[in-house]
């Protein structure tokens, strides 16, 4: 019975090694995805898609496809807001929590986006 206390002893280090190799294995495998960039468009007055989800630090780009002038501010709080851009003129942001946003200039334009 002692000599079976060892081999258990040792397995179980064995074990658990292995399992604690996979893990960290995934978990660099899912930190070296690098961050996306997501395209939202503006046009006839409206954010497309109005509704993102993404990961954090992946980067969210704002494309004004229409006539007027945009901008993009935080709804929340206003921590955040983009100056007024034209037509084929881009803004981005990287994302790190969930937003809610809109056009201060036409605040009937609202989009969201959400944080994996």
């Amino acid at each position: 019975m002692k000599s079976l206390i060892p081999k258990i002893t040792v397995s179980s280090i064995i074990l658990l090694t292995f399992f604690m190799e996979v893990w960290a294995y995934n978990k660099l495998k899912v930190m070296e995805e690098p961050p996306k960039k997501h395209t939202v468009k503006i046009f006839r007055m409206k954010f497309i898609p109005d509704h993102l989800t993404v990961k954090e630090g992946d980067t969210v780009e704002w494309v004004n496809k229409d006539f007027y002038l945009h901008d993009v501010t935080d709804e929340k709080n206003r921590k955040w807001t983009s100056k007024p851009f034209g037509q084929n003129e881009v803004w981005s942001k990287v994302v790190t929590e969930d937003e809610q946003y809109f056009c201060n200039l036409h605040k009937v334009m609202k989009g969201t986006i959400t944080v994996e």
